[in-house]
């Protein structure tokens, strides 16, 4: 299997690559030091695996994974217990702890080569997010990566399989579904208010009642947007109104 190992420690990257070197069907055929350094060298090398590491500067792995159309097989690396305990307990993934045990690799090696089926289209369904990814939001315009920061995000909307990301003047879109994106971000800061529309409070500008029982938010760049029953329940809870 053509492999590239993505980890920002150099040290972490050296052991892996010299573990790699006694499995007959592993051939590490680049490393990179960060997510950015990974997206470019999957493009171009086209992987049959990777050892992805969790926390790193720039974007993280899985930020970067979420931006691959189809990711390659992935093993993460990770120095922390906490989260690849709760993250990864599903079989068609898997996770080593660093620093990493050559039994438990070899293990994780035996049980991808089993799986007759890709991995890829499930990945992103099951990767998680940590606090850190919860700050920001990572998507291409143009073949670029560009970094939103939550506070930039006005509201999000759904266009059928893909989410309209709206900042005060433009959006981005990113191919995700709206109930995940749910999951993701902070409920004291985003509120589904409508099946189509996930708004940040802090652009609320005031709720209008525009007919008997239905309301609608005005953001702070005069966007109206309109809200369910249940919505309007659950900006109630989160605004104490």
């Amino acid at each position: 299997m053509r492999t590239i190992i993505i980890d920002d420690e150099p040290l972490a990257r050296s052991l892996l690559t010299e573990l790699l070197e006694s499995e007959k069907n592993i051939e590490v055929i680049a490393e990179c030091g960060d997510g950015f350094e990974g997206l470019k060298a999957i493009q171009e090398l086209n992987p049959d695996l990777i050892f992805l590491d969790i926390q790193m500067p720039k974007i993280t792995g899985f930020e970067m994974l979420e931006l691959l159309d189809n990711p390659p097989h992935v093993i993460f690396t990770t120095a922390y217990d906490e989260y690849a305990l709760k993250a990864f307990d599903v079989n068609a993934l898997d996770y080593l702890l660093k620093p990493v045990n050559p039994e438990r690799l070899s293990k994780a090696l035996e049980k991808l080569s089993r799986q007759s089926s890709v991995v890829e289209n499930s990945i992103k369904e099951k990767i998680p997010h940590l606090p850190e990814q919860a700050q920001r939001i990572v998507v291409k315009v143009n073949g670029n990566i560009k970094i939103l920061p939550l506070p930039e995000v006005f509201y999000l909307e759904s266009a059928d399989d893909y989410v309209k990301i709206h900042t005060a003047d433009k959006y981005y879109l990113k191919h995700q579904t709206m109930s995940r994106f749910e999951d993701q971000l902070p409920e004291q800061q985003f509120v589904r208010i409508h099946r189509s529309y996930l708004v940040n409070v802090q652009h609320i500008h005031k709720v209008d009642l525009y007919e008997k029982d239905q309301y609608c938010v005005v953001l702070r760049n005069d966007v109206r947007l309109p809200v369910s029953r249940s919505g309007y329940a659950k900006l109630k809870a989160v605004l104490g109104i």
